[in-house]
């Protein structure tokens, strides 16, 4: 039977609620020097916030070696009653020291199949990222491990696309070369480049779409979104589409006095949705679709 994999266990995939699809609550890397997500105490106001407008789950995507904080997102899950669904895998090379990476090259699957199945705190996703408009070898061997590790387990494999680009060599090296079933695939940023016709073509391969990262970092793809949420709708991917708010630094909490946070994705984006598309898409897009995308049959 399918289930989302949590940090506290599994629970069947209708229980997984309202779902914000893409957030950290802990993150850090030398890219962002000075940014580190690692106050314990503003996670647990941003997970509160959320539960308290009617928020069930979240989503991290923080991979390895990014300071996921696996005990820390255990207590956090059991002190708010939110739901927490923790990353393996891995980002970009450039957030990593390269002899780390040296180290570990040879034996990424395992490690992923580990952290997914046997690890004290098990992951319920793998993370990968892609380059902008391609892949570069690091992404196409760290997304061939995660194949490897999906084949295994059947984790969902959720990907940074680098400015929403990439999505088609994504997939084709993901399902067409790796066999990963296609439903299996999250597709993030997607909304960092509005381009309608490459998210319809990304939607045409059967993946999950996440629009997210409502921030000033990003407030250029804000004002677009609804646009490019009609349009998939039109052509027939509501089922396919996922929000979450990707809030990678302590600037972007709400929390912090910055935000918008976590609570932006449930006191502003879904009732606009609802008034725009109705409430049944909104449902869709908060509960019914995260319940599909994130489950795996983990036995």
């Amino acid at each position: 039977m399918s289930a989302i994999r949590t940090v506290l266990g599994d629970i069947p995939a209708p229980d997984m609620g309202v779902t914000d699809a893409h957030d950290h609550l802990f993150f850090r890397s030398p890219v962002l020097a000075g940014q580190e997500l690692d106050d314990r105490q503003a996670a647990a106001a941003e997970l509160r916030a959320f539960g308290g407008l009617g928020g069930r789950t979240v989503v991290q995507w923080t991979p390895r070696g990014l300071g996921r904080r696996r005990a820390d997102l255990v207590e956090l899950a059991r002190e708010t009653g939110i739901q927490v669904v923790s990353a393996t895998g891995l980002h970009q090379a450039v957030h990593y020291d390269p002899d780390h990476l040296a180290r570990i090259r040879d034996r990424l699957a395992e490690l992923f199949v580990h952290d997914l199945t046997k690890a004290p705190v098990r992951s319920g996703l793998i993370k990968v990222a892609g380059g902008f408009h391609g892949l570069d070898a690091h992404a196409r061997h760290v997304m061939v491990a995660a194949a490897e590790a999906h084949r295994a387990t059947d984790a969902p494999i959720a990907v940074h696309l680098e400015g929403g680009t990439a999505a088609t060599q994504v997939m084709d090296l993901l399902c067409g070369v790796s066999a990963v079933r296609s439903e299996a695939v999250i597709l993030g940023h997607l909304g960092r480049s509005p381009d309608t016709r490459a998210h319809l073509e990304a939607a045409h391969t059967g993946a999950f779409l996440c629009f997210d990262g409502p921030s000033r970092a990003h407030h250029a793809t804000d004002w677009r979104l609804f646009d490019e949420l009609a349009a998939l709708a039109e052509a027939g991917h509501g089922h396919q589409i996922l929000l979450g708010g990707d809030t990678t630094t302590a600037t972007a909490r709400a929390s912090s006095g910055g935000g918008p946070g976590m609570p932006f994705l449930l006191h502003s984006l879904r009732p606009r949705l609802a008034r725009e598309f109705g409430e049944k898409f909104a449902a869709e897009v908060f509960i019914d679709n995260p319940a599909r995308a994130f489950a795996a049959d983990w036995e």
